[in-house]
């Protein structure tokens, strides 16, 4: 018997891994229209640049592009980069405020993924890399590149 708790993962924020150092990952619903959702389940999602807010005790994802799965039929006034609200509890809402206020930590979407036929965003607590913590990682990378490379 299949189990049902397999999740495809529909798109990842490679940079994010790149710009924070992710100290801690949470799970989040979102709120989406139909046809948004079928756009996403079509791989037509972007979260390069996005981010999540929190405002008056609710968490938005900032940024994140969802294309109109079908353009011709697509809504007037829809825009790809709007606001969409995440569905958190108001415990880890509060455990975020606190977090980024104390911490001063950033919430970034790591991904977007189907759970249980729920689309799903893991967010990540994190905080930015200095221009030289990016070096390193490049200069580790490639040492572990040609490492791997000749030593077949």
């Amino acid at each position: 018997m299949k189990t049902r708790s397999e999740n495809k993962i529909i798109t990842e924020n490679k940079k994010a891994f790149y710009d924070y150092e992710i100290i801690e990952k949470l799970e989040a619903g979102i709120v989406l229209h139909g046809y948004e959702v079928a756009a996403v389940r079509r791989n037509r999602v972007s979260l390069t640049g996005s981010y999540a807010l929190l405002h008056n005790n609710e968490l938005f994802l900032i940024n994140a592009h969802i294309s109109c799965y079908q353009p011709k039929n697509q809504p007037a006034d829809y825009n790809p980069t709007q606001s969409r609200k995440l569905l958190l509890t108001k415990k880890e809402i509060s455990y975020l405020q606190r977090q980024t206020k104390e911490k001063h930590l950033s919430i970034i979407p790591l991904k977007i993924y189907i759970k249980n036929k729920k689309i799903k965003v893991e967010l990540g607590l994190a905080r930015g890399k200095k221009k030289y913590d990016k070096r390193e990682v490049i200069k580790k990378r490639t040492i572990e590149r040609n490492i791997k490379k000749h030593n077949w």
